[in-house]
């Protein structure tokens, strides 16, 4: 089964061709990174514009490229929410067109499910597992006891992990996107700044605004005393804090729900940190541990592909109606 995958959630415009959930033919993503750099985030009206110019020329790029025709399509498959609400209505407009068009069913992917089951075109998802989605704007963590079955078992209270990267690598004046840049100076610092810890408690939840904030005070007070900030040592301190507490939660999850297999999800997936930490408690505790590569952590249509087969073989299909959403929970029992 082939299915056209579309992704357009924030400021990347993305479409893909996957074979039965696991194999990837094509990917074509326009990204706007360097539009969006100068102003230090994503400028919603921005990228929803550029998703407008690029639609089209995208799917014609795929198509060249993978040497298929519509026609050779079974189904086609859209993230619907979450997102930002201008960039999604862009791709979902574009599947329901091509799907009244062609008469090929609707598949309504959650943006989340998709980062899941990134994973899936790395190895098959094995179950039951319990997936952590680090990301941007999420920090879940979910349990999984079959294929497109999600229990959310916790979550951010406030800022998403990726959300509190990018604030302390801008208060540090370093460039967007912070995450990775954090990650890299992390690596030759030293943990010297005296940093909270984000909810450290016995819930599966995550709160990172306390050390967020924590970090913007302490940079403006040293700034005005006079002092430099130690940068690396900085992201260091900050790193280390937020790593421990995600891994220890994520290990306490896998032990009772009694889970022998653990999945990273989502852009912040690339961490390097979180992925040897999360890696070698995984080993100590003899637990199968995947995660995806670097081009299918952040956002692309691959991942939507392989999620929307799996939606599809659990009766997941969409009628003309179908609208973008800003904010939709997918997690059921």
């Amino acid at each position: 089964m082939y299915i056209l995958a579309i992704e357009s959630s924030c400021d990347e415009m993305s479409m893909s061709i996957v074979k039965d959930g696991v194999e990837e033919i094509c990917t074509v993503t326009n990204t706007q990174i360097d539009i969006h750099k100068e102003f230090g985030g994503v400028v919603p009206e921005i990228a929803s514009r550029s998703h407008i110019e690029n639609v089209t020329i995208v799917l014609d790029e795929l198509l060249q490229r993978s040497g298929f025709t519509i026609d050779k399509i079974d189904a086609i498959g859209v993230t619907y929410g979450p997102g930002l609400i201008g960039s999604l209505m862009i791709g979902v407009q574009c599947a329901k067109t091509i799907s009244l068009v062609t008469g090929k069913p609707l598949i309504p992917v959650h943006h989340i499910a998709g980062h899941i089951y990134a994973n899936n075109l790395e190895k098959r998802l094995e179950f039951p597992l319990i997936a952590l989605v680090v990301s941007g704007g999420h920090t879940d963590l979910v349990y999984m006891g079959r294929d497109y079955s999600f229990k959310r078992i916790g979550s951010t209270l406030d800022d998403a992990i990726g959300e509190a990267y990018d604030k302390v690598a801008k208060v540090c004046g370093l460039s967007y996107p912070g995450g990775p840049v954090v990650d890299k100076l992390a690596k030759l610092g030293k943990d010297t700044y005296d940093l909270p810890y984000p909810l450290d408690d016995d819930s599966y939840d995550f709160s990172f605004s306390g050390i967020k904030s924590a970090v913007v005070n302490l940079v403006h007070n040293e700034s005005q005393r006079g002092n430099a900030i130690r940068v690396e040592d900085m992201c260091t301190s900050f790193q280390n804090r937020v790593v421990k507490v995600v891994v220890k939660k994520t290990m306490r999850a896998l032990k009772e729900y009694k889970a022998n297999n653990l999945v990273l999800a989502g852009g912040v997936a690339a961490n390097s940190y979180l992925r040897n930490e999360l890696s070698e408690a995984c080993k100590r505790e003899n637990i199968n541990f995947g995660y995806p590569r670097i081009a299918y952590c952040t956002d692309n249509a691959a991942m939507i592909g392989s999620a929307a087969y799996y939606a599809y073989k659990n009766g997941k299909i969409a009628d003309l109606t179908l609208n973008a959403v800003a904010v939709e929970s997918f997690y059921n029992e």
